[in-house]
């Protein structure tokens, strides 16, 4: 399978999976195309074309030849420099590495990977927060992400890729979409009542159960294993954590636990007081589950020896 192919493979489960309707999606990508074509000279010659295809730019081809066939790929959840290394290391042992794949962004995916943040007030209205109110809290969130992100050498990872010539491709949304699609059809058909039965029904996973073996399990951060889960709200989409603000709101609409992959200090001290619950099922233990979720509908397009690595572990369904 050439290289294009995995790429434009994985772009469209992405979009099967993904939260938003069809017609949301390409009312995103019109306003692309018609942003694009406003732009002239320096700014439309730098333009990312592919975000005129496709709404994640957090997914991209970083190095390497599209049309290079593809036989085995080394995936990890952070692909950096330590990681490309060990991959041409392996090639000098003759244990081929045709491609690297991230799942973390590198590179201008990484520079600009909060775009795909604006999704997450689609995700809210589903959850019963008004457009209007989810997009003007997430404008703030969003504002944030970029200018934390803006210092970082974006490149170091690509340019250690492009030394050694080894493909490198990062799947973050199209993955994510995976697991938050498969663990909101599941909770939303268990309908578990108490915060030690979603527990219980994450900890049958084996992505979640391998977890628990490093420590790195799931666990309730806010709430008590006997209190009432009420309407589970899976929250692993999106690029990152969304606005501080938003927990008061949710616990408002309905919603009695957030699922989420991490929270950070910030989030928590928001979230605390707000009479909703927040377990956390774990941040590489969910990668990992999006990730395999997509290579499953991946390896039955194509036979490939997948190469685990960086906390990655090969789960097949």
């Amino acid at each position: 399978m050439r290289l294009v192919d995995i790429y434009n493979f994985v772009i469209k489960k992405g979009l099967e999976k993904d939260p938003r309707t069809k017609r949301e999606i390409d009312e995103e990508l019109a306003k692309a195309r018609k942003e694009f074509r406003r732009l002239k000279g320096v700014d439309k010659k730098s333009y990312d074309r592919e975000t005129l295809r496709h709404p994640y730019v957090d997914t991209r081809i970083l190095h390497g030849d599209p049309n290079s066939d593809i036989n085995s790929i080394m995936i990890g959840i952070d692909m950096e420099g330590a990681e490309i290394l060990a991959a041409d290391r392996l090639n000098e042992r003759g244990e081929a590495v045709d491609l690297v794949m991230a799942h973390h962004p590198e590179g201008a995916a990484w520079a600009g990977f909060y775009g795909v943040m604006h999704m997450q007030a689609i995700i809210l209205k589903n959850f019963g927060i008004p457009l209007e109110v989810g997009r003007n809290l997430l404008k703030e969130r969003i504002e944030e992400v970029r200018r934390a992100v803006s210092p970082a050498n974006h490149t170091r990872a690509v340019d250690i890729a492009r030394l050694l010539d080894i493909p490198l491709m990062c799947v973050h949304t199209p993955a994510d979409n995976h697991v938050a699609n498969y663990l909101q059809k599941l909770f939303d058909r268990k309908r578990p009542k108490k915060l030690s039965q979603v527990l219980a029904i994450l900890k049958n996973i084996p992505e979640y159960s391998d977890a628990l073996k490093k420590n790195s399990g799931p666990r309730v951060l806010i709430g008590d294993p006997d209190k009432d889960a009420g309407r589970v709200f899976v929250d692993m989409t999106g690029g990152t954590e969304g606005p501080k603000k938003i927990f008061a709101r949710l616990s408002q609409a309905g919603v009695g636990t957030i699922l989420s992959m991490h929270l950070s200090e910030e989030h928590f001290k928001n979230a605390k007081d707000e009479q909703i619950n927040i377990v956390i099922a774990g941040h590489i233990a969910s990668d990992t589950l999006g990730l395999n979720l997509l290579l499953d509908s991946l390896e039955k397009k194509a036979k490939f020896k997948i190469i685990p690595c960086s906390g990655f572990v090969r789960v097949r369904r």
